[in-house]
């Protein structure tokens, strides 16, 4: 390289295997912060394995609501479970006269849970949806582990069969309905979906070619196949251009965004804005997300289509209680009448344990269709 070295030479000209090095001024300023900078690896304390014995959550300083918020979130549960379990967190701790969880354990959890049970009367499914909420808070908030009360008042496990249509009835309920709540009963009927389902439906998920449906995210969070029936297509199609005319009116407004899961909005900053992203089935205004805090469109609300199939009930004189779920139990029933087997509708339906979608073979047991009557022989 030419010349001696200088015996100490200034710190941005460090030798590297006994070379001068020419740097840049950029670097040279690099290189000086790193000479300079202090060693942070030393005396850094070590955290404990067991919160009680030290270990700060990276929620510290946060309300504990929002730490649940935050909790439930990271594990992409949905918003409605968010506000589900927050609000029996709430419950759970005003029942206490407002006491810290934190100071609360097991005995606690058994007194509200048989208060619910005993005085509140509530339903099997609501008393474990409580508990699942109170356990979600010690275990993936407060870091502390909790075994599972024993000792509580159960609430009474109802054994209802579901109300069924008969196909008849099905269809009149749906000929007393118009425009898109129809279009969305026909989808529950036809495909046997659930109605968070079929409001969350996205124009990408809908594959004409093959005839099917592509269910996203469903219960448990898998995804699926079903039936796209053939009768569906032309009202879908006109459908899905009155909403792409919406999409390019907000487009228009500086708007046209849709709510993305799974941070997939971060990875594909467009997505948000594209038509294969959008909703079937959007609201009919512009809402702010509550989470992103973003104004968008979001689905349909579910109390529309539930009113427009109540009323619709009550025109058509069908006086079983009808509700969107009666239009799945309706669909899987007549499936299994029409001589399907029960692992296929298993299938379509998205159930994980066959034992589920046993409970419509008692359904066929009983009535006209299975069994006759000594009194018509």
């Amino acid at each position: 390289m030419g010349g001696m070295l200088p015996s100490n030479p200034p710190k941005p000209f460090r030798t590297l295997y006994g070379f001068r090095l020419k740097l840049n001024k950029p670097i040279i300023k690099f290189l000086n912060l790193q000479v300079n900078m202090p060693d942070i690896t030393k005396n850094v304390p070590v955290p404990s394995k067991f919160p009680e014995q030290g270990r700060q959550s990276p929620t510290t300083g946060k309300k504990l609501l929002d730490q649940v918020s935050d909790a439930i979130r990271l594990k992409h549960y949905s918003y409605r479970t968010e506000q589900t379990y927050k609000e029996w967190i709430k419950r759970y701790i005003l029942f206490h006269n407002k006491r810290h969880p934190k100071d609360m354990r097991v005995q606690e959890i058994q007194d509200f849970l048989s208060h619910l049970a005993a005085e509140k009367n509530v339903a099997a499914s609501t008393q474990n949806q409580a508990l699942s909420a109170i356990l979600f808070l010690y275990r993936h908030v407060l870091q502390i582990e909790i075994e599972f009360p024993t000792d509580i008042v159960r609430a009474q496990k109802s054994k209802t069969l579901p109300t069924v249509l008969t196909h008849q009835e099905a269809i009149a309920v749906i000929g007393k309905m118009n425009g898109t709540p129809q279009l969305m009963t026909k989808i529950l009927y036809g495909s046997g979906l659930r109605i968070k389902e079929c409001l969350r439906l996205r124009v990408k998920d809908m594959d004409f070619g093959n005839r099917q449906i592509i269910v996203r995210d469903g219960k448990g969070e898998d995804d699926r196949f079903t039936i796209l029936p053939d009768s569906l297509i032309p009202d879908l199609d006109l459908h899905l251009q009155t909403v792409n005319l919406i999409h390019q009116k907000d487009l228009k407004a500086g708007f046209g965004e849709v709510y993305l899961p799974y941070a997939l909005a971060r990875k594909y900053p467009n997505a948000a804005k594209e038509w294969a992203w959008q909703y079937i089935f959007p609201a009919l205004s512009r809402s702010t997300d509550p989470v992103t805090q973003k104004t968008m469109r979001h689905h349909a609300d579910p109390s529309v289509l539930q009113k427009a199939i109540r009323s619709a009930a009550k025109l058509a004189k069908v006086t079983k209680p009808v509700s969107p779920h009666t239009f799945r139990h309706s669909f899987a029933t007549h499936l299994l009448q029409n001589g399907y087997d029960i692992r296929t509708v298993q299938e379509l339906l998205g159930h994980k344990d066959v034992k589920t979608t046993m409970i419509y073979t008692h359904v066929l047991q009983r009535g006209g269709l299975a069994v006759k009557s000594p009194l018509d022989s």
